[in-house]
């Protein structure tokens, strides 16, 4: 029986852009074309959201590599909850209904340390029972320790829980946990996926 919801943070919960946010703040075209790729690449968001290094420092170590972009990196670690554009149409009120049936919701989230800053704007994330933030723990999805981390910390069984994330990989990971899955595109998508599951259940 399905007891808990575990939900991602990032296009679940809120949304975010980095295009809109280096076009808002690098506004020349070809200097961002340069830009973009020293801060934003799969080499260093995993470092940046397991928590290797503070956020700050990260920032300062980029700085000293990429001198002639500091002025940007700068702008990046001053303005960074720019980056979020909003909560996901329709999840609050969404998750607002599965609490009031019952169900318990959790977070599950790679996300560096400036995540809290985006959890102080944004209400929804007051409806969480509880959360895992990868910069916390120094693991990240799709690493069966973080799903472990949070099954420990909550006491939670996985075969009572649901996890919705964007990326395919996570969804995957969590099912060979033992936990149902959803890959989340929007929230009338994911109701429906989350009631036929429930249904089930």
């Amino acid at each position: 029986m399905i007891r808990n919801i575990i939900l991602d943070f990032g296009k679940v919960l809120v949304d975010y852009d980095f295009d809109i946010f280096f076009r808002r703040y690098v506004p020349d075209e070809e200097r961002r074309k340069q830009f973009v790729p020293v801060l934003y690449n799969d080499g260093l968001t995993p470092v940046v959201d397991r928590g290797e290094k503070p956020f700050d420092e990260i920032v300062d170590d980029l700085i000293a590599e990429y001198p002639e972009f500091e002025p940007e990196l700068r702008i990046f670690e001053d303005r960074y909850p720019d980056l979020i554009t909003g909560e996901i149409p329709g999840m609050k009120d969404l998750l607002k209904k599965l609490k009031a049936e019952g169900y318990k919701l959790y977070g599950l989230s790679n996300w560096c340390s400036k995540v809290y800053l985006t959890m102080e704007q944004y209400d929804i994330f007051d409806l969480l029972d509880g959360y895992i933030v990868s910069s916390e723990v120094h693991k990240i999805k799709p690493e069966p320790e973080i799903y472990q981390c949070l099954f420990d910390r909550f006491h939670l069984n996985p075969e009572e829980c649901v996890f919705a994330d964007d990326r395919v990989e996570n969804v995957e990971a969590g099912r060979r946990l033992g936990m149902d899955g959803i890959v989340f595109s929007d929230a009338a998508q994911f109701e429906k996926e989350l009631r036929k599951l429930l249904n089930e259940n």
